[in-house]
């Protein structure tokens, strides 16, 4: 049930703090058995069609009332560029305003987290989550078809009782369908098991839609409403958490609850059993720190006392990043694109076709690569040995724990798994470069996911409402560029190849003028964005090797205090990230039952 300031009990079992993906599964969850509070600084925004009808990528970006409208500082290894970090602030979190991707990492990138000392933290535990908060429709056989999907594979990887609704949407552009056939052609495989641990290969992903009705699926119609009646469910929006409420208990120190702030007003509230951060990868490391939980010249930086030295709040921060290239359609392919939004008349004809089952708002981000780094450049060898001497000669010029997670991530290379990522956007997305009125584009996106530099996340004040400094460190690691531009020239290559060849007719971003390797290299610094998949800066990993939460994600040294969002991710993986944030909420809701069960 909602509640507000003035009426909410002094003392539940559990405190939930923010309201997004991990949030509103874990209330949900524990609400089964506790009294659980859960505080979410955004509303509520029901039966919004900005947030409900699929297709409107990046329309929430910036907008107060869906976005926390955040920006890393000046990134010194991009010219001093500066990168927008939009995150949810709104109930339902990110999952209100992503682009719905909904897809799973290779199984031995999972497996990676136990390997650094997470016991219990491989492929099959996480995506026994995965799939209990998955609920997927197979496709029926017109949309099957026209992606050549095999139904029966698809049901078997896919959980399919979850209450998160994912699917498949049901139009998609021949452009779309051109691409996936040029990847193919370029000896890209159709990917095996894109859901079952082996994304290897060119696939068409499901998103977090509702077929039935051709509506955003997200944290808010799969945890919240179904619960929000429940006395045990109780949730306070508009609120902001400004610490956690920490006593000594003998010496050490105990979670008893946290202040936040309402309307302008100061509140307290108890958490008889744990408080659990849920805030996210940019906001828990803060909230932490406000709480005199971090790193000392940090805290004494900002004023805040220490209360328990804890090195590893704030950092190992890894980003995948993004580069756009788009082209211009030629004028004889009548493919809709997301650009048909951009005209008022074609918008409004559009929103009368969704409720038909057609259109623009029936389409989806879904046709994508994932793949090795040998298989789309010649150079990936001399990339990995460059790479290999810098890191692997010099263990001691890295913070403890860190050589440890590098050399894996060299490992990936070099046993060829899937690194990289290429995505079909049906439309425009990209810079400098703006779209002409009245064209049609497709935009090519070249990702990062193997990140190899580490950044790092602190407050900058003691007051709440300051954004802490946000540093990834981009392309500190010389081969995060390296390997970025590689594929922004394999997919020149793929722009060159037939059938998608001929739907183009130019390269409008980053253009032809760009021709070298130096000048893609200058672009990306400069137009390089984010897929808003920030972990790391709260890591799972044992103390000594800069870990701050252990592996049943307690803060080490805090009595009744867990952290539930990406911020636990010790090392990155190739994946879009919300399946794997539903997965580490489910099992932490699952971990505390066994917990309060002995």
């Amino acid at each position: 049930m909602k509640v507000t300031a003035q009426n909410i009990n002094q003392v539940y079992d559990f405190v939930i703090v923010g309201g997004g993906t991990s949030g509103l599964c874990l209330a949900a969850r524990l609400s089964e058995e506790w009294n659980v509070l859960l505080i979410e600084a955004g509303e509520e925004s029901l039966d919004d069609p900005l947030i409900n009808m699929p297709a409107q990528c990046g329309a929430h970006f910036g907008k107060k009332g869906y976005d926390w409208i955040f920006q890393t500082i000046a990134q010194q290894y991009c010219g001093d560029s500066v990168v927008f970090w939009p995150r949810g602030k709104i109930l339902g979190g990110s999952s209100a305003i992503n682009f719905m991707v909904w897809t799973k990492p290779p199984s031995e990138h999972i497996d990676d987290l136990e390997i650094l000392g997470n016991k219990g933290w491989n492929w099959d535990s996480v995506n026994k989550y995965m799939r209990k908060a998955e609920g997927f429709s197979p496709p029926p056989a017109e949309v099957a078809e026209l992606r050549n999907l095999n139904v029966n594979e698809w049901k078997e990887d896919a959980g399919l009782e979850g209450p998160l609704k994912t699917g498949f949407p049901a139009t998609i552009t021949p452009v779309e369908i051109a691409a996936y056939k040029s990847f193919l052609a370029l000896g890209i495989p159709q990917a095996k098991r894109p859901l079952g641990g082996d994304p290897n290969g060119a696939q068409f992903v499901p998103n977090t839609i509702d077929t039935s009705k051709n509506v955003r699926s997200y944290a808010t119609t799969a945890y919240y409403l179904p619960n929000i009646h429940k006395k045990s469910f109780s949730v306070l929006l508009a609120s902001n958490v400004s610490q956690i409420l920490l006593e000594d208990d003998d010496g050490s120190l105990k979670a008893t609850g946290v202040e936040f702030f309402c309307d302008g007003k100061k509140y307290e509230v108890k958490a008889q059993k744990e408080v659990l951060v849920c805030a996210g990868a940019l906001k828990s490391p803060q909230l932490l720190e406000l709480s005199g939980i971090g790193r000392p010249e940090i805290l004494k930086s900002i004023g805040i006392p220490l209360k328990l030295e804890l090195p590893g709040v704030g950092q190992n921060v890894q980003e995948h990043m993004i580069v756009g290239m788009s082209f211009e359609l030629n004028e004889n392919v009548k493919d809709h694109t997301f650009d048909h939004i951009r005209d008022n008349i074609l918008k409004a004809e559009h929103i009368q076709l969704h409720k038909q089952g057609r259109g623009v708002f029936t389409m989806g981000v879904q046709t994508m690569v994932y793949t090795s780094l040998q298989s789309i450049t010649d150079r990936a060898t001399e990339i990995y040995q460059t790479a290999l001497q810098k890191i692997g000669n010099n263990p001691d010029s890295y913070p403890p724990g860190l050589h440890a997670q590098l050399m894996l991530q060299l490992k990936r290379i070099e046993t060829q798994s899937p690194i990289c990522e290429i995505v079909v956007y049906p439309g425009f997305m990209s810079a400098p470069n703006p779209p002409e009125k009245g064209k049609n584009y497709v935009t090519i996106v070249a990702a990062l996911n193997n990140n190899l530099s580490r950044g790092t996340i602190h407050s900058v004040s003691s007051n709440w409402e300051t954004d802490p400094a946000f540093d990834p460190h981009y392309f500190e690691e010389d081969a995060d560029l390296e390997i970025l531009v590689e594929t922004m020239l394999f997919i020149r290559k793929l722009a060159n190849t037939e059938p998608f060849k001929n739907s183009i007719a130019q390269e409008l971003n980053p253009g032809p003028e760009v021709s070298t390797v130096e000048g893609l290299k200058k672009h990306a610094k400069t137009y390089l964005n984010t897929t808003f998949h920030t972990a790391g800066s709260l890591s799972m990993l044992p103390l000594e090797h800069g870990g701050v939460v252990d592996s049943k994600l307690k803060v080490y040294g805090v009595d009744n205090l867990r952290v539930v969002d990406l911020s636990v991710l010790p090392l990155h993986f190739t994946a879009h990230t919300q399946a794997v944030v539903y997965g580490i909420a489910e099992k932490a809701a699952d971990i505390i039952k066994l917990e309060e069960s002995l």
